[in-house]
């Protein structure tokens, strides 16, 4: 096999195994007939966090939901403290829980909407902070994410510059913030939409979102990782996770079972989006004697 033969197969290669069936998370408290969109998990398993577009109750449109652990199941859910009347969607806790990173067009922001990151404290959330030019532009900034090992924010935009219309960033995490944000490399964004990113606990694997167009056309999850730095256009998830008819998008990493995933489907008939989880396995591909196995 040449190099570049091989190079090619390795980009193509599964990223992920999907084990076993999708389980509704918090049936009649997260999951509702309400739109219910990316829910994070904090390490220690006992809050939830993710936004719902039309779910009564919040001071805007779009708000962040959190419900904690109990001896019974899960609280009956409450806006986040640091909710405003705007747009504040995507929820992502870091792996040491001390922030939440999220969305929001609040007023004060660089562009559409922008990202945020709020602290963790004893007594609930911080002040919201914006994340800053380096990371945000004059467009639209969605669902950040910061890895497991901390170094990269991974989030999507549609600021000029790009394969097409949102595609997947990232930004190299530094002591006071992060460095210039840069389009992921290799042949992971397209002209279509990718959006809604999630790296899994390899740093190095993603799953995320694609659409032609995410407000015309059904979204599906696929899974790439990075060979040499470089990303794969990825693979589509089997239907244990996309549904067939609806949209499946808002996948996270859960932090309280490193070896599971979060997403949101309207699966099987249901009337808006839900919340899941699901447990995956890495694909482990490697080189030797100028093949490559699993």
């Amino acid at each position: 096999m040449t190099a570049y033969a091989l190079a090619l197969s390795l980009l193509a290669a599964p990223a992920v195994e999907i084990v076993g069936e999708a389980e509704l998370f918090a049936p009649g408290v997260a999951s509702t007939d309400h739109s219910d969109i990316r829910l994070t998990i904090s390490p220690d398993g006992r809050t939830a966090l993710w936004f719902s577009r039309d779910r009564p109750g919040g001071p805007g449109g779009y708000d962040i939901w959190i419900a904690r652990r109990t001896g019974t199941g899960w609280s009956p859910p409450t806006p986040v403290s640091f909710s405003s009347p705007g747009r504040d969607f995507d929820p992502a806790f870091s792996r040491d829980g001390r922030f939440v990173y999220f969305c929001s067009d609040r007023p004060g922001g660089i562009g559409k909407d922008d990202l945020y990151r709020v602290a963790v404290t004893r007594t609930g959330f911080g002040t919201a902070e914006n994340l800053g030019p380096a990371v945000n532009s004059a467009a639209s900034e969605y669902a950040p994410m910061l890895s497991p090992d901390g170094r990269r924010l991974l989030f999507s935009s549609d600021r000029p510059g790009g394969a097409g219309r949102h595609d997947l960033y990232t930004a190299q995490a530094k002591a006071r913030g992060f460095a210039a944000a840069a389009p992921l490399p290799g042949a992971i964004n397209t002209p279509a939409d990718e959006f809604d990113a999630s790296f899994l606990a390899d740093s190095r694997t993603l799953v995320f979102a694609r659409a032609p167009s995410m407000k015309d056309d059904r979204v599906d999850l696929y899974a790439t990782t990075s060979h040499s730095g470089r990303y794969g256009a990825g693979m589509i998830l089997p239907l244990a996770v996309n549904d067939p008819v609806k949209d499946s998008y808002g996948p996270m990493l859960d932090w309280s079972a490193p070896d599971r995933l979060t997403f949101s489907s309207q699966r099987g008939g249901a009337q808006s989006m839900e919340l899941y989880r699901i447990t995956y396995r890495l694909v482990s591909t490697k080189v030797s004697g100028g093949r490559h196995g699993r």
